[in-house]
């Protein structure tokens, strides 16, 4: 099929290269960049820090395994860089997670 549709071999092969680009990407994030930095970006992410709609202040109820396993390490870790968080007045859960615009310093700070 790949041979007899040009169409679908261009598509299928765009695919595959997006793909092998985002774990290469993946690779590259778990390599050179913390967890507690891997963290800060992910809850920005689901937060939609950067895109051209307003941010939600409010999270979705997500656990910290979930986010353990989006960011490659263990709850207990999860756990500690939250209450960091905390306390330092980057998120906070009146109600629901809230990340407050300051966890960008994390993120941003090398």
């Amino acid at each position: 099929m790949l041979h007899a549709e040009h169409s679908f071999s261009d598509r299928f092969m765009a695919y595959m290269l997006s793909r092998n680009i985002r774990f290469e990407e993946d690779l590259i994030n778990l390599l050179f960049n913390s967890s507690e930095k891997r963290l800060a970006c992910t809850l920005l992410l689901l937060a939609r820090y950067g895109k051209q709609d307003k941010p939600q202040k409010v999270l979705p109820k997500v656990s910290q395994a979930t986010l353990a396993e989006m960011i490659g390490t263990t709850r207990s870790r999860v756990n500690f860089f939250m209450n960091k968080f905390k306390k330092l007045g980057f998120i906070n859960y009146d109600g629901g997670l809230h990340v407050n615009d300051s966890l960008l310093s994390v993120v941003l700070h090398d």
